[in-house]
């Protein structure tokens, strides 16, 4: 074929082309156009406003009793809304904390439950051992409910025990209950 040939049979595919695309319909609304359909938003939890204020309480309650910590808090799904590391925070403390938040979402109970219930249930402790995303259970994470629901969880690592994590948790859920939705 020569080069002219080539060159129109490209400028006629080019303008075929043009012509096709300008018959599409329109991409939905909120999509890239040619992309894949927009992501649905988060699961139900905390407003993002109150997550923070929860997870900088729990951080500045241990910090005035001592400790560098990382508080954690995840929607119902267990998708993390906020991570927030205190100044000095271990880095594995923000892995720990969302193995305690993961742990309050699948077994729908404070996370230290769970860890005092695997010391007796071996069937349980297998199935904790088992799982990536908990592997250890541990306490320092409690659920953030709205009348009876689970609409997420708080959790703080880094103290010096769980016990200690847990009174962190705590001054940060009573910070926001009584705004939560």
């Amino acid at each position: 074929m020569h080069t002219s040939t080539r060159l129109a049979l490209a400028f006629i595919a080019s303008i075929a082309a043009g012509s096709a695309m300008a018959q599409a319909p329109a991409p939905a609304a909120g999509a890239a156009p040619g992309g894949p359909p927009p992501a649905p938003p988060r699961a139900r939890g905390p407003a993002l406003a109150l997550a923070v204020e929860a997870a900088q309480t729990a951080v500045a309650t241990c910090t005035a009793n001592g400790y560098k910590t990382t508080a954690t808090v995840v929607d119902s799904a267990g998708v993390p809304v906020v991570i927030l590391s205190g100044d000095g925070a271990p880095e594995r403390t923000q892995a720990v904390g969302l193995s305690k938040t993961t742990t309050t979402i699948k077994y729908k109970v404070p996370s230290g439950e769970i860890a005092d219930r695997v010391k007796t249930d071996a069937t349980l402790d297998a199935e904790v051992k088992a799982d990536p995303k908990i592997g250890t259970a541990r306490r320092g994470a409690l659920p953030i409910k709205v009348g009876g629901e689970i609409i997420g969880a708080l959790s703080v690592s880094g103290a010096p025990g769980g016990d200690k994590d847990e009174v962190c948790v705590q001054a940060g859920l009573e910070k926001i209950a009584s705004r939560l939705k």
